[in-house]
């Protein structure tokens, strides 16, 4: 079975979904393929301030809205023996809030939003191979779990399928894995807990470990609250050895924090503990000829400060101004590339800084903030840190570089060396071949800078 379609995405998750809508939005023949049954469950729950607009632009926030899942206000930290809140709801934050997603539901509501905006979706149904004649993507063979093969042909494929990288890691071997956040993570649900005091309405709590790791707490609109490790692969490993099992493992690390000991103390654990492991990587490339990786299938970086769904459905918008401004004749393919692995790769790197930067767990906040600072391309006076801060972690910097300025985030304090890394490309965190930034519209990625009016669009910067 042979069939056509102008673009492929495989993968329905948020990234997916994302670039689905705003594809089939303009008009274009989109077809996704996403391997399970939605819903499905998936972790990653804590969501960003940044995803608001991009539902705006989706036409899909009322749904989300209507749902019910909790409003997150802010964040709490109790991290290297101190304790803060961040808010939402200061001025320019692009939302006073977001949400705290049963991620299985919220994914449900995406990918069921892009059918009804026109896009094919075929679940059960996995992407296997890519063909890539001269280099070029030009079609993928699929099974469905029935059975039954065939292939599709297309002008353009979005590689949106998660860790699981049908193209970029498994064809491609593009993917790298980073060193420092060789990390294992694990994590249940439990029932009854007490709310976390000083801390903003719905907030994720954010708690350091005395020796190595952290802590997650996110209250979900189910009852339940989310309950998370994570550590380095050496102490998990070492802390396994003695006390015998995962689930030991996870409740020794627990009590150690007098956070969740006291709103955990009447509460029960209501699910079996899951684990994951080395999943902190990043592409050597984000997209090629005919491709585009979105998502988890170009780069994950450590939970710590929540950025998965963020940078899932910032990419999905802009792989979907990039096609669509290419299969409309008004930018050159390669250009609209060039814009597309710089917006993404530089979002990625500035959250990779920043929780590098967290890592330092014992230096205190106003280090964490000034190291924002100069990740930050807006000035902020001494006594406003936080602000900073508050926009990388809310997300709001990615959508202002993109739209104003085509990704200009001083170049020079980017690739500077982080204490105690060599001295090249980020300290060394797989980051060498980034491109140069440009510093006005009129050095921008390919001459093109992202519009979202009427719809997610590259424009040049003339």
């Amino acid at each position: 079975m042979r069939e056509r379609t102008q673009i492929l995405i495989a993968g329905g998750g948020p990234g997916g979904a994302t670039a689905a809508t705003l594809l089939a939005q303009q008009g274009l023949e989109v077809t996704v393929l996403e391997r399970d049954h939605f819903p499905r469950y998936h972790i990653g729950e804590s969501l960003l301030p940044s995803l608001l607009p991009v539902l705006d632009s989706m036409g899909a926030r009322e749904a989300v809205e209507r749902h019910g899942f909790v409003r997150k206000t802010g964040a709490f930290y109790g991290w290297g023996g101190e304790e803060w809140s961040l808010g939402f709801d200061e001025p320019q934050r692009p939302a006073p809030y977001s949400f705290q997603v049963v991620r299985g539901e919220f994914d449900h509501l995406l990918l069921d939003h892009a059918r009804s905006q026109g896009a094919v979706v075929r679940e059960e149904t996995s992407v296997r191979r890519v063909e890539l004649p001269a280099g070029r993507a030009t079609e993928a063979t699929w099974t469905t779990q029935g059975g039954r093969e065939g292939s599709t042909a297309f002008r353009y494929f979005v590689d949106a399928s998660g860790r699981a990288g049908v193209l970029g890691a498994r064809q491609l071997g593009a993917r790298r894995f980073h060193d420092a956040f060789r990390n294992v993570a694990a994590w249940g649900y439990w029932r009854g807990a007490a709310p976390l005091p000083a801390a903003p309405q719905g907030a994720i709590g954010v708690f350091s470990l005395p020796e190595d790791g952290w802590l997650w707490a996110i209250p979900l609109h189910d009852g339940t609250l989310s309950v998370g490790l994570v550590t380095s692969k050496r102490s998990f490993n070492r802390a396994r050895g003695q006390h015998g099992s995962i689930d030991a493992v996870y409740h020794q690390a627990l009590e150690q924090s007098p956070h969740l000991t006291r709103i955990l103390a009447h509460a029960r654990l209501v699910t079996p503990v899951k684990v994951e492991g080395d999943y902190s990587y990043v592409s050597r490339t984000f997209c090629g000829e005919g491709y585009f990786l979105v998502g988890d299938a170009a780069c994950f970086l450590d939970p710590l400060l929540s950025t998965g769904v963020h940078l899932a459905m910032y990419s999905g918008l802009l792989s979907a101004a990039a096609i669509g401004s290419t299969l409309r004749g008004e930018v050159e393919e390669d250009a609209a590339r060039r814009f597309y692995q710089t917006a993404y790769r530089q979002a990625y790197e500035r959250l990779l800084i920043l929780v590098t930067a967290f890592y330092r767990i014992h230096d205190g906040r106003d280090t964490y903030f000034r190291k924002a600072q100069t990740l930050s391309r807006r000035d902020r006076a001494g006594t406003r840190l936080h602000e900073s801060f508050l926009n990388i972690i809310t997300g709001i910097e990615d959508v202002r570089d993109a739209r104003e300025e085509a990704v200009d985030v001083l170049h020079s304090r980017l690739r500077g060396p982080l204490p105690g890394q060599p001295a090249h490309g980020l300290g060394g965190h797989a980051t060498d071949q980034m491109f140069s930034l440009p510093t006005s519209r009129h050095h921008a990625p390919g001459g093109l800078f992202l519009e979202l009016d009427p719809y997610p669009r590259l424009v040049p910067a003339r």
